[in-house]
């Protein structure tokens, strides 16, 4: 069955960086797009960047442009989000996602807390 789980978050200081990453199984990862999603407490989930199945087209959130890169490696079935100059704003619990078939696939979420 397909199964996301995520890995990396934390606690970090503003203009800091972290790399999540999202161990994809159970489906033919290279031929999906995958997301990253956020969910900070009190707010919708949210989407926050894209990545298409080559992994050469890519789309963020306003609120993320130019700070964080999403990449992913289909020889090894793997998702990253590189956060760069994080902000306060940033923190929430960060979700790998998958759409296909018409269904909808979660990851368990990492937590990524931004403070000083």
């Amino acid at each position: 069955q397909v199964r996301l789980v995520e890995s990396g978050g934390g606690l970090v200081q503003p203009g800091g960086s972290l790399r999540l990453s999202c161990a994809a199984s159970g489906f033919d990862f290279g031929a999906n797009a995958m997301n990253w999603y956020r969910e900070a407490p009190g707010k919708e989930r949210e989407l926050v960047a894209s990545i298409n199945t080559a992994g050469f087209r890519t789309k963020y959130a306003d609120a993320v442009q130019g700070r964080f890169t999403i990449s992913r490696d289909n020889g090894q079935n793997m998702l990253y989000l590189q956060m760069n100059s994080l902000k306060p704003e940033d923190t929430a619990v960060y979700y790998c996602h998958l759409f296909r078939f018409e269904k909808t696939y979660w990851g368990q979420g990492t937590q990524v807390t931004v403070s000083s």
